[in-house]
């Protein structure tokens, strides 16, 4: 143990451990509550009903507290946001300033539609924490409307860059600023809103920190900040000794440079020595024409993620927790590339491939942990003009995936993308119906989409929805060409995605992986792919499969030859059949 090893468990011998509890409790609620007036507030549709944000608190140097709220891909790498707004406004960060910022090269940004509002709260005439909010803009200007430009070939294509910038001051919001903002997008009114909102949330966590550290003291409060930071790395650093030590390997990629076929590779060494992890990426492919490269804030959100999901729910998921991580990501690389490289598609791929990596390899380590994988999300967004001006814009959650199994629980068949861990919500239907010129005709599962296992992989769905109006769609498909979804433990993969367009007037069409292309009314039908199953098919419970056959969600033919198991002329389990059809199939 060195020095500073022994510092800290100094300062967490000192600490009541109740009250260190409750101050890790009290934080995480004031994040969650600072979500729950950002749903309440914002404008938008990609706010206000599939809560694609998140809302987290940091300390005075910009280390990550609480990432209670929201979506791990947005919070994780957090702390690269705020240290940026402390690096460029070191000295002059006052009571009543409020920060904004986006870009992954200048201001520790994961990708430039996700906008993070900080506002330091200070107790006493001392800086001792942030609040903030980072959500994803429908519209930030570039080259196709909603924010996802599948041509671009550098970060300019991709929408208005934002280094850390002051937008407020105790003298009130900066108008110049906040005019540069609403010039660069399609959708002022949304924006104006959204970022007033996304400021709201951020005032009533900074009243709440204030409260909390005005009551601990604020000499004690900071050692209780300390104090959560030290906690989760000892959490951490005994879950990852219980691991055997070795080296590890993991590897996912995309079959495409979101223009030509090409194979792309995310390699992960994971390293655990001791009560360390090494997480390197060296062999990872190069950087890539398209926009599926991933900034390193965003590298390291993700590889969180994996992390933190890998091991048990109550290990804290604050910035200590992951101080026993040490990340290596070449530079010019898909997960550290040198700008001007596109990087907008980061948030999902290749976090997905990165995520997929860790787990993998992680799952050598420890296989009763191990988790079949996602399958890769295939819906696009759609946009277009309003009668009465302006521009609409559409995510097609309804068209999202399944989820892969782990030990003991079958894959969720349809769940907010991999990156959210189910931190987005998927809309009703019938909002978006009066939202957006939309008619939702089918969204239900698929059946037979999801990896066999003794726990099943998510199904996936099969999305129809008819748009009543002319719409530009930015296609982003990366679950289309093969199953992404992979099995473990002897599991499954989930099958693979389709996409199809049908105008009112005109032939059908398979629209590209990536592209843009514009149609007159039409019909868009997605079958989202399935996860992957977990553990040896022969091993699922007979029952299960009855059920699953019942529910339409796996068909007669493969609860035979997939999972052996005889469902009679009546729809009744046949037991002894079963029994002597899976005796026959095991090995000897």
């Amino acid at each position: 143990m060195n020095k500073q090893d022994d510092t800290r468990s100094s300062l967490l011998e000192r600490l009541d451990p109740v009250t260190l509890a409750l101050v890790q409790n009290r934080l995480d609620h004031v994040a969650r509550q600072m979500g729950w007036v950002m749903t309440r507030t914002a404008r938008s549709p990609i706010f206000n009903h599939a809560h694609d944000f998140s809302c987290f608190i940091t300390n005075a140097e910009g280390v990550l507290l609480s990432q209670a709220d929201g979506i791990p891909i947005h919070t994780g790498g957090g702390g690269f946001t705020i240290r940026a707004v402390i690096d460029a406004f070191r000295g002059r960060i006052e009571q009543g300033d409020v920060f904004l910022s986006n870009d992954p090269y200048a201001a520790g940004g994961n990708h430039l539609p996700d906008w993070v509002i900080a506002r330091p709260v200070f107790v006493q005439g001392q800086l001792v924490a942030f609040t903030c909010n980072r959500a994803h803009q429908s519209d930030i200007g570039g080259g196709a409307a909603g924010t996802y430009n599948p041509l671009a070939t550098e970060i300019f294509h991709e929408g208005i860059r934002l280094p850390p910038l002051k937008i407020a001051d105790a003298d009130g919001v900066r108008d110049d600023v906040w005019s540069l903002l609403l010039l660069n997008t399609r959708c002022p009114e949304e924006l104006d809103g959204d970022v007033r909102a996304m400021m709201g949330s951020t005032q009533i966590g900074a009243e709440h920190v204030a409260e909390l550290v005005a009551g601990l003291g604020l000499d004690s409060a900071m050692d209780y900040f300390d104090g959560l930071l030290d906690h989760g790395e000892r959490r951490m650093r005994q879950a990852i000794a219980a691991l055997p030590d070795g080296e590890y390997r993991g590897v996912d990629g995309f079959d495409n440079d979101c223009f030509d076929p090409v194979d792309v590779e995310v390699q992960v060494k994971v390293v655990v020595d001791g009560d360390r992890l090494v997480i390197d990426f060296t062999g990872t492919s190069g950087q890539i024409r398209g926009f599926k490269n991933s900034s390193l804030a965003n590298t390291h959100s993700a590889v969180y993620a994996a992390v933190s999901s890998f091991f048990d729910a109550d290990i804290p998921r604050n910035e200590g927790t992951f101080r026993p991580l040490q990340i290596i990501a070449p530079r010019g690389s898909l997960v550290n590339p040198d700008p001007p490289a596109p990087v907008t598609m980061c948030t999902v791929f290749p976090a997905y491939e990165i995520i997929h990596a860790c787990w993998w390899a992680l799952g050598s380590a420890a296989p009763e942990r191990a988790c079949a994988g996602w399958g890769k999300n295939s819906f696009p967004n759609s946009s277009g003009r309003r009668d009465e001006g302006g521009t609409w814009v559409m995510y097609h959650w309804g068209g999202l995936s399944g989820a892969g199994a782990v030990s003991g629980r079958d894959g969720f068949n349809q769940l907010g993308p991999l990156v959210t861990l189910g931190g987005l919500t998927i809309p009703n239907a019938e909002v978006y119906e009066q939202l957006y010129p939309v008619r939702v005709l089918r969204q239900e599962f698929r059946c037979d989409g999801g990896g066999i296992g003794e726990y099943r992989g998510g199904t996936g769905v099969e999305y129809v929805v008819q748009t009543r109006a002319p719409a530009e769609y930015s296609f982003r498909a990366e679950g289309v060409t093969r199953p992404t979804g992979l099995g473990v433990n002897g599991g499954g993969a989930g099958a693979r995605g389709t996409l199809r367009v049908e105008p009112v007037e005109g032939e059908a069409v398979t629209p590209p992986v990536y592209g843009l292309l514009r149609f007159e009314p039409a019909t868009l039908t997605v079958r989202s792919p399935g996860g992957g199953g977990f553990g040896n098919p022969l091993e699922r419970d007979p029952a299960r499969v009855l059920r699953d056959v019942q529910d339409g969600v796996v068909s007669r033919g493969a609860a035979l030859e997939s999972y052996g198991v005889v469902i009679g002329d009546d729809g009744s389990l046949d037991e002894p059949a079963t029994v002597a059809l899976r005796d026959r199939r095991r090995p000897a």
